[in-house]
């Protein structure tokens, strides 16, 4: 029986804990976000009503309730809650958390939420040894993580789990929870006069990046640090109460790979303007700017390429000058370089050229050298019958010849109707006619874009 001290004790823990924590969610109606998967007839509230959850991995971002979640679900489950961080723990308080479910389980019948903080930062060991229970139901394992799973997380592990993907909160649902907190008087702010300004729930929303503990959190430090009552709570106290916000962002992880696939994508498709904020919030992540210049030569060649030489030239001197100065300055040669080459005309001719030309040498037979091609400057070639034949292209009028250079009829590169190639592709094209006049049926099997 619980005495009066251990209430008073549980008074005093609740009361040190952060304001986000005090008003973590009972029920899954007070639930806020994610209903992409927990709304009316989606997955997890199906799973749930149906009293079928076994394992599941909450994948996303920080303070999009991943851990809220999990106490809800204990709650609506009338299980246990035991919470474990990987970061922090080892293969026998795992052993000895499972045990004690089996044991609770034979003897009351009641269920655990086995709770896993940061699940990826369990190896492949760790990992392993939650299969058993997982599979016999022993446990509701409720993983939480913020990199990609498929990544992250063994495939027998994830096999046998159901993972939910959760999405930053909307500001419309951070300011629902940011004035929610204001006016509860059990666990929140609802004991303080606040006169909580539209623009300050407008910028805590924003700046907040969907994190709710970042705002209501805020929030508390905005209504304690203030003088007298009522707090006025507007935009320049909201701006003293919140950390200049991190960025989400590894090196090595998801939101690398992501931003940066949306960087060369925005290049590709000829949006500057989004391809300068995918850059800004790398480098604002603190990305090496040499990775970025080096993923902007790549676009300059991969996908303007002829259409405009320059950009390849620009991109090449981006990357040059962003060695020479370094940061912050080799922002702006990073800058120039994206909005030309997100500008310029495209065309992927050259890059479809080589990768069907590497095609054919893998996967084809090779093809020898013709003798009129091969190298004569050394003894004993003229002897081989090396370079005999060859006819030196400025020799002739408008500096070309009609000669053999590949023993097969094959076209690689198809010169796109776009800006400085569509030029290169006229001249292509009067060459080639060239060549089938002097040589009926040259090109009689040359494969065109078409096929």
């Amino acid at each position: 029986m619980a005495s009066l001290f251990d209430a008073a004790e549980q008074v005093h823990l609740t009361n040190a804990l952060p304001l986000a924590a005090r008003m973590r969610p009972r029920t899954l109606d007070e639930f806020v976000g994610q209903q992409h998967f927990l709304g009316p007839g989606r997955l997890l509230r199906r799973m749930l009503e149906a009293d079928r959850l076994s394992s599941v991995v909450f994948y996303g971002p920080p303070g999009t309730g991943k851990t809220t979640l999990a106490h809800v679900i204990a709650a609506h489950t009338r299980s246990v809650f035991v919470a474990v961080n990987a970061a922090s723990s080892s293969v026998k308080e795992l052993r000895e958390a499972l045990a004690a479910a089996r044991d609770r389980l034979a003897a009351s019948g009641q269920r655990t939420v086995l709770f896993i903080d940061e699940l990826h930062r369990f190896n492949r060991a760790q990992q392993d040894v939650l299969l058993p229970d997982v599979e016999s139901g022993i446990v509701i394992l409720i993983g939480a993580t913020t990199q990609n799973p498929f990544f992250a997380i063994n495939s027998p592990l994830l096999s046998r789990s159901q993972v939910f993907q959760f999405q930053p909160l909307s500001r419309d649902e951070i300011k629902l929870l940011m004035r929610r907190a204001l006016a509860d008087r059990e666990r929140g702010l609802g004991d303080v006069a606040v006169d909580f300004s539209e623009e300050a729930a407008d910028f805590l929303a924003e700046i907040c990046d969907g994190d709710a503990r970042r705002a209501i959190n805020a929030v508390e430090v905005g209504v304690r640090s203030a003088g007298a009552q009522p707090v006025a709570f507007d935009i320049a106290l909201a701006q003293d109460c919140i950390q200049r916000k991190v960025l989400d962002y590894d090196a090595t992880g998801d939101s690398h790979y992501d931003l940066a696939s949306a960087f060369i994508k925005s290049m590709r498709g000829s949006d500057p303007d989004a391809a300068i904020y995918w850059m800004a919030r790398m480098l604002e992540a603190g990305e090496d700017p040499r990775f970025i210049a080096r993923r902007i030569v790549i676009c300059a060649a991969e996908d303007v390429g002829n259409a405009d030489p320059m950009a390849l030239v620009l991109a090449n001197a981006a990357l040059q000058a962003s060695e020479f100065v370094g940061l912050p300055e080799c922002q702006l040669p990073l800058a120039q370089a994206v909005t030309y080459i997100a500008a310029a005309p495209k065309s992927n001719a050259s890059t479809l050229a080589i990768g069907e030309a590497c095609r054919d040498v893998r996967e084809g037979r090779t093809v020898a050298v013709p003798a009129h091609l091969q190298d004569a400057h050394y003894r004993g070639a003229k002897r081989l019958g090396h370079g005999e034949g060859y006819q030196y292209s400025h020799d002739f009028e408008d500096g070309w010849v009609d000669q053999e250079y590949l023993p097969v009829n094959k076209i690689y590169y198809r010169p796109v109707d776009r800006g400085a190639e569509a030029e290169i592709a006229k001249r292509l094209e009067r060459l080639r006619s060239s060549r089938r006049a002097t040589r009926p049926g040259a090109d009689a099997d040359l494969r065109t874009p078409a096929d």
